[in-house]
């Protein structure tokens, strides 16, 4: 039987995605990166093509193996760090997006934002049980925008054709071939539609921004 002694750390930041090979004693065995496309639609709008993440982040784990001599067998086990709050929407039965991925630095939701503060509660409620201010940083106002302004989004999502992921949720599920939708803690503690008292999506904000539940990750 193959020793598993390596590990994988796949790094898919806002400008490049990098691999890393790490031995059995944390030392660092070969690198690999990959910058990739910035989009500005308009003034204060941040995008990036998920299918490019996708194919950067492959390509750098596929080389850094590779410069390392590193068999797939020899790998224990693969970590992902990434940008937490940037969003993608896909369709689940073509894997493709539905818009580019938008960016933890957009502002395009502001006016969503001030929006929302105007129900009575909703601020004080997201706060006290999201941890964050209602703010376009975070995903669930993203996710909302494209719901509202993608032609047939709303519909698709109705239908549970369409799933949400931050970048880690996109990479797992593509990687997976539609096998996994998951997330953890960290990442979906970004979204502003967690409920980290309780530890699971908070029902009652995705209600108030209409986002239906199931296109949420596990």
């Amino acid at each position: 039987m193959t020793e598993q002694k390596y590990v994988v750390a796949l790094d898919q930041g806002t400008t490049s995605s990098r691999a890393v090979v790490l031995d059995h004693d944390a030392n660092i065995v070969s690198v690999s990166q990959r910058e990739f496309t910035q989009i500005y639609p308009q003034a204060g709008w941040v995008e990036h093509d998920p299918m490019e993440i996708y194919a950067t982040q492959t390509s750098t784990l596929v080389e850094v193996l590779g410069k390392s001599g590193i068999r797939s067998d020899e790998v224990a086990a693969i970590g992902i760090t990434n940008q937490r709050e940037t969003t993608i929407v896909w369709n689940k039965e073509t894997g493709k997006p539905v818009y580019n991925a938008i960016v933890w630095q957009c502002r395009r939701t502001a006016e969503i934002c001030e929006t929302l503060k105007m129900r009575e509660g909703l601020e004080a409620y997201i706060r006290e049980n999201t941890g964050l201010l209602l703010d376009p940083y975070f995903s669930g106002t993203k996710i909302k925008w494209i719901l509202d302004n993608v032609p047939g989004a709303r519909e698709d999502a109705e239908a549970g054709k369409l799933l949400f992921g931050t970048v880690d949720t996109w990479l797992v599920w593509k990687m997976t071939q539609g096998r996994v939708h998951v997330t953890d803690y960290t990442n979906a503690s970004r979204t502003m539609l967690f409920n980290i008292n309780k530890l699971h999506w908070d029902e009652k904000i995705l209600k108030e921004f209409d986002i239906p539940l199931n296109m949420m990750p596990e």
